[in-house]
């Protein structure tokens, strides 16, 4: 994996999902800096990043 911004993370494991990760996503995004949610496939971690960034 390449370098990049992580705003947050959650285990991948976790008993609801990614939804965790899309909550905090969405509530960066309401407050101003646009964020996506993406797998850390590794190391097996949901990752909320700034949008647009891969």
């Amino acid at each position: 994996m390449s370098a990049r911004t992580v705003l947050a993370d959650f285990p991948g494991s976790h008993p609801r999902g990614s939804w965790p990760a899309e909550e905090k996503a969405a509530e960066l995004t309401a407050a101003g800096t646009p964020a996506t949610v993406r797998m850390d496939i590794d190391r097996d971690r949901f990752v909320v990043v700034p949008a647009g960034e891969r």
